[in-house]
């Protein structure tokens, strides 16, 4: 178990020092990035002089040194716009992010795992077909459009949930603040279901097509036939055979399903006026303000790895087989 730790981790440093290598370069792309901080106006002898202040004059393996060095004492530099630390300015979004994140990921796997076993369970059936070809439209309906319809008819149609807005639940928990936290889990819940809904609806599809598929692989499997032989109820067969087994594959992709959601946050922030790291994002690429979308780059690539990392550990420990490969 300690070799199999020590690997991933050591494949975790290695993906870390490409992303950063990848962020840093995003900087460089467009040519010279001291135009980024300097005026349109600045004559040019103010851009020589900004451009050495900066750092831009190095030569890139020194300017990328230094990047990593600010990057492990938490300074990613400052907002072009803000005029603030960039990392600050990520940090204090995300507690809305995780929020949603986090709702849409629970609303996603509550509903697919009974919805694959009830498809699996009947397959072949009209109840089947019918959910497939639900999953099916799930996954190719985009984030935006499904969005904007749950807006027009769920938020301004029928007037039954808020378009927009944000109740925090997360950040007066991290506070200490429990009692507040607490008291505003109602509220936060209905403005979190139009936009939780909107990111979770192509997970949930395809969660429930991989639960159904990974049952009728198990429900094939030749100890469930002596389960069943032996006189076990239909229920214990599913559950405590079949279920155990089939879960193993769903363990995989909830890891990178958060990260997957984390992504698509972007679009659906933006959407509902969500204040979250992704509606600061689309901003900053709008402004063109580059350290603030490396800031959150790093952030969520940094996330990104620290759960591929966990999922690879919970499935080394479901699975022995995998360890001792």
């Amino acid at each position: 178990m300690g070799q199999f730790i020590a690997r991933r981790l050591l494949q975790s440093i290695v993906v870390i020092f490409g992303v950063t290598l990848l962020t840093f370069m995003t900087l460089h792309l467009a040519g010279d990035p001291t135009y980024l901080y300097v005026s349109e106006r600045a004559s040019e002898e103010e851009i020589i002089a900004a451009r050495k202040a900066l750092g831009f004059d190095r030569p890139l393996p020194v300017q990328y040194l230094s990047f990593v060095g600010g990057m492990l004492q938490g300074d990613l530099g400052n907002s072009l716009r803000a005029r603030k630390p960039a990392l600050d300015l990520v940090l204090e979004r995300l507690p809305a992010t995780l929020e949603l994140t986090l709702f849409a990921l629970v609303l996603s796997t509550t509903l697919s795992i009974p919805i694959g076993i009830f498809a699996a369970m009947r397959r072949g059936s009209p109840a089947d077909g019918g959910i497939m070809i639900l999953a099916m439209f799930g996954q190719s309906m985009p984030g935006f459009w499904l969005g904007i319809m749950l807006i027009l008819t769920v938020g301004l149609g029928l007037r039954i949930l808020p378009i927009s807005g944000h109740v925090a639940v997360l950040q007066p928990m991290l506070d200490g603040d429990f009692g507040k936290a607490i008291g505003n889990i109602p509220e936060a819940i209905r403005h979190l279901i139009l936009p939780g809904l909107t990111i979770s609806v192509f997970s949930l599809s395809r969660n429930a097509r991989l639960v159904r598929s990974s049952m009728l692989e198990v429900l094939s499997q030749d100890y469930i036939t002596t389960a069943r032989s032996k006189g076990l109820g239909e229920r214990k067969v599913i559950m405590r055979h079949a279920f155990r087994n089939a879960l193993l594959p769903l363990v995989t992709l909830l890891g990178l399903e958060f990260g997957f959601l984390l992504s698509g946050v972007v679009v659906t922030e933006t959407v509902f006026s969500w204040p979250g790291v992704g509606r600061l994002v689309f901003n900053a690429i709008t402004q063109r303000d580059i350290p603030l979308v490396q800031a959150a780059v790093v952030m969520f690539s940094f996330l990104f790895i620290f759960l591929n990392l966990l999922v690879d550990l919970i499935y080394a420990q479901l699975d022995p087989r995998i360890r001792l490969s």
